[in-house]
């Protein structure tokens, strides 16, 4: 069994503000991505001006946050908020859906480029390596912050995280996720924007791929305790992301029929 590191999830305190690691870790991509991503963006022959260029990494931002919310209100704890409305502004108690945010920011995308004239697949393709680095980024803020853990296992890299009422060894799978689903997708997407001059390859990689790597960690992924299992032995996060990975599926092979 390996110790788990026991790091303190708040970086800085100052008087009543908090930084923690979570949300650094959310900065930080978000920086590196309004830094590299007008380079990213040349792989498909898109140049945004600035004005255009901020309220795309803006629109992108707001996604994030406000459909990642109403994704894990919905999908995850909808009585809860249904009796406690008030609750759902309560983004400090945390509370985030990947794919929630993830329907959000493809809407917002398109409206963006029906707005303004562009390629829906030109400017998804190099925004997806950077969803990947925030993905893997947020995971490791899981880790730091003890939740989201893994079931029990007795595997030698089984931890005991602080908040586990049971105090039982559990897979890591916050690291799991943050390496498929950070790292792996990473490199494929990348991989493909440079490889590939066909727009719409990196969008229908990384939908096909986040839903197969999301469906097989979610089996060493504790269930939320609110919802438990869901049709037998499926979670609520396997539900969504096998669709997530049909939708990819089919998407990827209907692109690929066009192109050839």
């Amino acid at each position: 069994m390996l110790e788990y590191p026991n790091i303190d999830p708040t970086l800085i305190q100052i008087g009543g503000l908090e930084i923690r690691w979570y949300g650094l870790f959310y900065i930080i991509a978000f920086l590196f991505a309004y830094l590299f991503l007008r380079k990213f963006f040349r792989y498909r022959n898109v140049y945004l001006g600035k004005e255009e260029y901020d309220n795309l990494l803006f629109l992108l931002m707001i996604a994030v946050i406000v459909g990642g919310r109403i994704g894990y209100v919905l999908f995850y704890n909808p009585a809860y908020y249904l009796q406690n409305p008030l609750k759902i502004f309560a983004l400090w108690e945390g509370g985030l859906s990947f794919h929630g945010g993830a329907i959000a920011m493809v809407l917002f995308g398109y409206l963006f480029c029906r707005k303004h004239n562009y390629n829906f697949y030109q400017l998804a393709d190099p925004v997806t390596p950077f969803a990947a680095i925030g993905i893997g980024l947020g995971r490791l803020g899981n880790f730091i912050n003890a939740e989201l853990y893994g079931r029990v296992t007795d595997k030698p890299w089984g931890m005991i995280f602080p908040t586990d009422k049971q105090q039982l060894p559990r897979h890591p799978s916050q690291l799991y996720e943050a390496f498929l689903e950070g790292l792996v997708l990473f490199i494929i997407t990348f991989i493909a924007l440079k490889k590939s001059n066909h727009p719409g390859i990196c969008f229908w990689l990384f939908i096909t791929f986040y839903g197969i790597f999301r469906f097989i960690v979610e089996f060493y992924r504790q269930p939320d305790e609110q919802l438990g299992f869901i049709f037998a032995f499926l979670t609520m996060g396997q539900i969504l992301s096998g669709i997530m990975a049909v939708v990819g599926i089919v998407g990827l092979i209907l692109f690929l029929k066009k192109k050839a």
